[in-house]
């Protein structure tokens, strides 16, 4: 007898890759944005440092807060639809059979046929049915909070880290196109190997984030510049 094909997709990454890419990509531009800004008006280089690190940890807090509130409300509406299904099925229980037979004709499957899986489902897990082909709530894409908050701050943390460090080692005189090179190459890497985990092309996941970092440090630059020569 053949043994199994295991077959492994990519659908099961979406929630942590997505958080994870958000939060290095963020603390890669905030933090070499936020360096660069405050070196081109001149500041030290320890006062240059201490705004990258303070940088760091509210950017990683602020990731952490904002992803867990964003997936929370995204899995309490998920709840609040399965608990809305749970009521239905309850009341009438033939009426939501009817429903989900209605729904595999619509997929195409014959109306006989369609009828035997939504009664066999039914039967087996009747709210995990609806929740999955009614609603489009799986298990492999439901909402985790507590899992996309961690994966952004500490990716975040991860990413801010990585111009922290070329900043600190940096000499003074060439501290600022060594942090906006070194940051483009970190994007680019991040961008191109996101898009591989995730199945797309690698040299676009690559150009499109770096291209926006390049945009965040520019941007950042001349404010800081304009400021500083103000001053």
């Amino acid at each position: 007898m053949p043994a199994g094909h295991d077959e492994r997709h990519r659908t099961g990454r979406i929630g942590w890759l997505r958080a994870a890419v958000l939060g290095a990509n963020d603390g890669i531009v905030s933090t070499s944005s936020l360096v660069l800004g405050v070196a081109a008006a001149h500041a030290t280089h320890s006062n240059i440092l201490v705004a990258g690190v303070a940088g760091l940890v509210a950017g990683a807090m602020s990731m952490a807060a904002g992803e867990y509130v964003s997936v929370q409300s995204q899995a309490d509406t998920e709840q609040a639809e399965i608990g809305r299904e749970r009521a239905e099925l309850k009341a009438d229980p033939k009426g939501e059979q009817k429903e989900l037979t209605a729904i595999y004709v619509a997929r195409g499957l014959d109306p006989s046929l369609a009828k035997q899986v939504a009664e066999q489902l039914t039967v087996h897990d009747s709210l995990g049915a609806h929740a999955r082909d009614e609603l489009g709530i799986s298990e492999t894409l439901r909402a985790r909070p507590i899992q996309a908050s961690l994966a952004s701050a500490g990716s975040f943390a991860v990413g801010a880290a990585l111009p922290l460090l070329v900043t600190a080692m940096a000499p003074a005189a060439h501290l600022i196109p060594l942090v906006s090179g070194t940051s483009l190459v970190f994007l680019a890497f991040l961008g191109g190997t996101a898009a591989r985990a995730g199945g797309a092309g690698v040299t676009v996941g690559a150009a499109r984030v770096t291209f926006w970092g390049a945009l965040a440090m520019a941007l950042t630059a001349g404010v800081g510049a304009l400021f500083g020569t103000a001053a």
